[in-house]
């Protein structure tokens, strides 16, 4: 059987094409297909989307990250997106033929890596985390890069697990391994943004709300629209259209109204197929049943 990996490196940058562009072409090495890619200039973040060998990939998520380096200067970026690092997450998921131990190995062979040759400080989260409070992401991007690059030399919370206990203007870059995650967001009909952020409070886990679905609230400055957005961590718990449900109607009791939801990446053929089922009520519909998936 084939052996591939998923890999969703997130980098900080969302408005020059020809930055992305670069790090994109440094990546497309021999055994690694590009998927998908995303911008967005509010955000001020792309997302790229790699599937491939274990080998391949591994090598490929590297020169992304030296890329960046060399290209993203945090001291100058702005963006709504939260983030510590030029390349700021990097993530492995495993899709065939690998487990997620293997993915486990994968990440930390890559931070280890990061952290001696290209000299910037690595944190291992999710599956690959060496501490219970490194497995939430939010939690190690607290602060973002300001905050880190103060607090990095005299905390012991925040010493890197791999690389200098200092960042440069690449920040820190956050490695693991972890199932597939549906970025998934809702664009509210107004520009409150403390609307948007009070939903997301009421949403997440985090505060109470749904299973597996972290929530934060922003404002896209460009369609001056307030946005409430969600990593769904577990589809097969929480689903996109669970989520939107959740979401309209917090916004429904403020009087606010939906623009549109938005998929950012990709999304597998049973979360589809999920949504399919509970909008009609199908509990028995199967991904195998799709006329695509038959061929």
């Amino acid at each position: 059987m084939e052996k591939l990996v998923e890999c969703v490196p997130n980098f900080s940058e969302g408005r020059r094409v020809e930055i992305v562009d670069e790090i994109v072409n440094a990546m497309l090495l021999p055994g690694v297909q590009l998927l998908d890619r995303e911008m967005d200039a509010d955000h001020n973040r792309a997302v790229i989307t790699l599937a491939g060998d274990p080998d391949a990939i591994e090598q490929a998520a590297f020169a992304g990250i030296a890329t960046a380096a060399r290209l993203i200067n945090l001291d100058q970026h702005r963006g709504q997106h939260p983030r510590i690092g030029a390349t700021d997450v990097v993530p492995f998921i495993p899709m065939r033929g690998v487990t997620m131990a293997d993915c486990i190995a994968l990440a930390r062979r890559v931070g280890e890596r990061v952290g001696r040759e290209l000299e910037i400080p690595v944190y291992l989260y999710e599956r690959a985390a060496t501490r219970p409070e490194r497995q939430n992401l939010a939690d190690i991007r607290k602060g973002e890069y300001e905050v880190l690059k103060n607090e990095i030399a005299r905390d012991p919370a925040r010493a890197p697990d791999f690389g200098p206990a200092r960042v440069g203007t690449a920040g820190a870059t956050v490695i693991g391994a972890r199932p597939f995650l549906i970025a998934f967001n809702v664009n509210l009909a107004t520009s409150d943004v403390q609307i948007a952020k009070e939903i997301a409070r009421v949403i997440r886990e985090k505060n109470g709300g749904l299973k597996s679905v972290k929530a934060n609230g922003f404002l896209l400055k460009e369609k001056n629209v307030a946005q409430v957005s969600m990593n769904l961590t577990d589809f097969t718990i929480t689903s996109p259209l669970v989520a939107f449900n959740a979401v309209q109607a917090e916004a429904t009791k403020r009087g606010v109204q939906i623009l549109a939801s938005e998929l950012v990446g990709l999304m597998p053929i049973d979360a589809l197929t999920q949504i399919a089922a509970q909008a009609l009520r199908l509990p028995a519909l199967r991904a195998d049943q799709i006329v695509e998936m038959k061929i």
